[in-house]
């Protein structure tokens, strides 16, 4: 099956190299706020219809308490740690491994697409999960596209390679469980404007993140704001508040990450120094 995308102004340019890695810094203090994705957008097509549908094995636990961290994951939408969940596997055709997500072509294809519900208005965007066949065998892939209605809560469209580590992908369809990671990396997060940005507007992406996104915030003359959130998975100013300044991005766990000189440059994919602590 094939995959589309999802988006507004169409997707992102090839990846050029930023003119310079700007520093960053991490903060220690936990929002209270929670997250509030505002919409949702069909990416990629199912092989089959959804025959199951999500359910939670078990219940999270609280995290080791950190004084970078919250005790549990207070900005976790419906994917939340140490939650397995239940439903099937089916295929798609990932092509280069771009999706509703709009990262991009990926560096490797162990890559999915996340059932509408669970893909939560973008909230899923860059999760890592590990999904568990009946016989046994299990992948890691990480979530880069949508699987629009009627894929179940629960399902995960997986590209042909990633199908192909749990099962033959003529069969596809097959049950499985899954769970949420916070993997080993050597990647530091990235920042991209999307095209169009200028000071009047502008939006804002979030790149190679080991733990999901909640929040997106820039700073202004009045603190910091936060902002909304698009299906399309970039976090919009639309009067500009902020743009071009220094960026804050906090994950489900609630750890911040403080990111200054990243230039106001649309479809530059920019390098900073900085990644969340694994979980």
């Amino acid at each position: 099956m094939l995959a589309a995308l999802a988006g507004c102004g169409g997707g992102p340019s090839p990846v050029e190299p930023a003119a310079a890695t700007p520093s960053a810094t991490t903060q220690v203090t936990v929002p209270s706020s929670t997250g509030s994705p505002t919409a949702a957008a069909a990416a990629s097509t199912p092989a089959a219809q959804p025959a199951a549908t999500s359910t939670a094995t078990s219940q999270p636990s609280p995290a080791s308490s950190s004084p970078t961290t919250s005790a549990a994951a207070p900005l976790a939408g419906r994917i939340r740690p140490k939650v397995t969940y239940r439903g099937d596997a089916t295929v798609y055709d990932a092509g280069d491994g771009d999706g509703a997500c709009l990262y991009g072509a990926s560096r490797d294809l162990m890559i999915a697409a996340m059932n509408h519900t669970d893909y939560e208005s973008a909230k899923a965007c860059g999760a890592h999960v590990l999904v568990r066949a009946a016989n046994g065998a299990s992948v890691t892939v990480r979530i880069t596209n949508e699987c629009p209605l009627p894929c179940a809560p629960g399902q995960l469209d997986l590209s042909p390679e990633a199908f192909a580590k749990l099962a033959d992908p003529s069969r596809g369809r097959i049950p499985i469980t899954w769970r949420l990671l916070s993997p080993s990396t050597s990647d530091t997060i990235s920042i991209r404007y999307k095209t169009g940005s200028t000071k009047w507007w502008c939006a804002i992406q979030a790149i190679d993140h080991r733990n999901p996104v909640a929040l997106l915030e820039v700073r202004t003359s009045a603190g910091w704001q936060r902002l909304p959130r698009t299906d399309y998975n970039y976090f919009v100013s639309a009067r500009g508040s902020g743009c071009g300044g220094a960026i804050r991005v906090t994950d489900i766990y609630g750890q911040r990450l403080v990111v200054n000189g990243i230039a106001l440059r649309p479809d530059v994919v920019q390098l900073t120094q900085v990644q969340f602590p694994k979980r």
